[in-house]
């Protein structure tokens, strides 16, 4: 059975298989999104055909299995409530010409056109409430906008047949928010083997021309996650090149300040990888940062896809001081915290973390993480939701 493949769990199996279609509707662009890839991985895998309808854009399509297809949506422009009613009409024209025996919502923007399918076919709705919406760092300072994104959310989640999401503290505030079961906790692992093809990967040393040691930031850069404190404790970190492996609205600042600072030659801004090449393309790093910053719940509660990222790898992290990130490097003592607003607690940590003993020691802990935190683990509780809303509705 392939890695992707997870065998399917004794409720999965009560249910005689799991087969049918799935209508996997999300706002994000699929190709980036390492999550929603290995979903639609495993529900081919366990049998199921799937429709994919996204917001298309620039990233290059990533290999998925035969019973996989891909309906491309135009982004419209826009934010807030406004995005949320354009990306809900996108939805609903486009859902109408499918027929499903799940519809499944990857975010909230896609949970109210899902919600109606569902409701006019009386078919499955499932959602994936990747975020703490209502308390994201959109809706700091504005009770209006949580109130308004709490009541969107509420409206579909307590119809869904199963709901998951990224970490234990998310999800027990959405069942005491919303008074529904509680959502079944995926976790944003990769799975343990590696899926790219390592002959045309290049590391960061070929990427960069230098040889190291490497501090390396995956994913976006947008506000609130850190960014700014990292460059600035590049300062007083003189050893080290610190690399963002990513892309987002944060970065020509960053940029902008990386040149004022005068650290150009030893912080570099590349561009993305596919998810499936991560693993490789970070391999010479010394350390892994998420540096996402405690102004909202949302990000206190988060377990970032990049934690779990570097600790396949092999690399030892430096995070956040948030609830659920400070609870996994320490339950395998793994690396250390600092305060993401702070740049001198940033460069403290990161210059305590090259010591030699330390790489050492976090190092021989890594792979019993690695081992605990697995797509093929992660992906039971997926497919057990999928199995029980399958069951729920069958005909």
């Amino acid at each position: 059975m392939s890695l992707d493949a997870p065998a399917i769990s004794e409720s999965a199996a009560l249910n005689g298989g799991l087969d049918g279609h799935i209508a996997f509707a999300m706002t994000g662009e699929f190709h980036r999104n390492a999550r929603a890839i290995k979903q639609v991985r495993s529900l081919t895998s366990a049998g199921f055909s799937v429709t994919v309808i996204h917001l298309s854009g620039s990233a290059p399509a990533v290999s998925l299995p035969e019973g996989t297809s891909i309906v491309d949506l135009t982004r419209p422009n826009g934010k807030g409530p406004l995005f949320f009613k354009q990306v809900s009409r996108l939805f609903l024209v486009s859902l109408a010409s499918i027929e499903a025996d799940i519809w499944h919502a990857s975010d909230l923007y896609a949970l109210s056109a899902c919600r109606r399918r569902a409701d006019e076919s009386g078919s499955a709705l499932t959602y994936d409430a990747r975020e703490y919406y209502p308390h994201v760092a959109g809706t700091v300072g504005r009770p209006w906008s949580r109130w308004w994104w709490a009541r969107t959310e509420r409206s579909g989640i307590r119809r869904a047949d199963s709901v998951f999401t990224v970490s234990d503290s998310i999800a027990d505030a959405l069942a005491a928010d919303y008074g529904i079961p509680r959502p079944h906790v995926v976790h944003n692992a990769p799975p343990m083997q590696a899926r790219e093809d390592k002959d045309h990967v290049s590391g960061l040393k070929e990427r960069t021309g230098q040889n190291g040691p490497f501090i390396v930031h995956l994913g976006q850069m947008k506000a609130h996650r850190g960014g700014e404190g990292l460059v600035r404790a590049m300062q007083s970190v003189d050893e080290a090149q610190l690399v963002f492996l990513g892309y987002g609205s944060e970065q020509s600042n960053l940029e902008e300040l990386t040149r004022d600072l005068g650290l150009s030659d030893r912080i570099h801004f590349l561009e993305p990888v596919a998810p499936d090449e991560i693993r490789m393309a970070i391999r010479d790093a010394r350390i892994g940062v998420t540096m996402l910053e405690d102004t909202c719940l949302n990000h206190r509660y988060a377990l970032p896809n990049k934690l779990f990222d570097y600790v396949h790898a092999g690399i030892p992290v430096l995070g956040a001081d948030l609830d659920e990130v400070r609870s996994i490097i320490a339950r395998f003592d793994i690396g250390r915290t600092a305060d993401p607003s702070d740049p001198d607690s940033i460069a403290a940590a990161l210059r305590t973390m090259m010591h030699q003993e330390l790489q050492q020691r976090w190092r021989s802990n890594l792979p019993q993480a690695a081992e605990t935190f697995t797509w093929e683990s992660a992906s039971q509780g997926f497919l057990d939701g999928m199995a029980l809303a399958l069951k729920r509705h069958a005909r």
